[in-house]
């Protein structure tokens, strides 16, 4: 079975990011810098996180880097990242949807939307805009 997961490129902030969503999501956290594989001769970027990566007991797997220097790093508004599941995990979605907006903005406050579920979106303090979407009661 293939895997979709979502790959986050920051500057010089993917260590504090991760650990950011860490706090919100809890799991585990692995890490690779430049360094440890050399794999950027700018003495700057030595500590800078290659690849890093976050897999939590609920089975999300969300991964970060630092774009090295001598790459374009342009930050957008092109793509949210989208939480969502059924009515019985209304608190534990609404509580990353809290734990992600705070520091952030919120753009869409955790209301009932017009399709009958519960859906927020905000924009987290590292510039990723999220969307959380709890399915409604089911139809008795």
């Amino acid at each position: 079975m293939a895997i979709l997961n979502p790959y986050l490129s920051f500057r010089d902030n993917a260590r504090a990011a991760l650990d950011f969503y860490q706090s919100v999501f809890g799991g585990e956290i692995t890490r690779s810098t430049f360094g440890e594989f050399q794999a950027s001769e700018d003495p700057a970027e030595v500590d800078k996180i290659m690849h890093s990566q976050l897999t939590s007991s609920s089975g999300f797997t969300l991964m970060v880097a630092d774009t090295p220097n001598s790459m374009e790093y342009n930050p957008g508004n092109n793509i949210s990242v989208s939480l969502s599941g059924p009515a019985e995990d209304l608190e534990e979605l609404s509580g990353y949807y809290t734990k992600l907006s705070e520091g952030g903005t919120v753009t869409m406050p955790m209301n009932t939307a017009p399709w009958g579920d519960s859906f927020g979106m905000c924009i987290d303090p590292f510039g990723v805009a999220w969307l959380v979407n709890v399915a409604g009661a089911p139809a008795a």
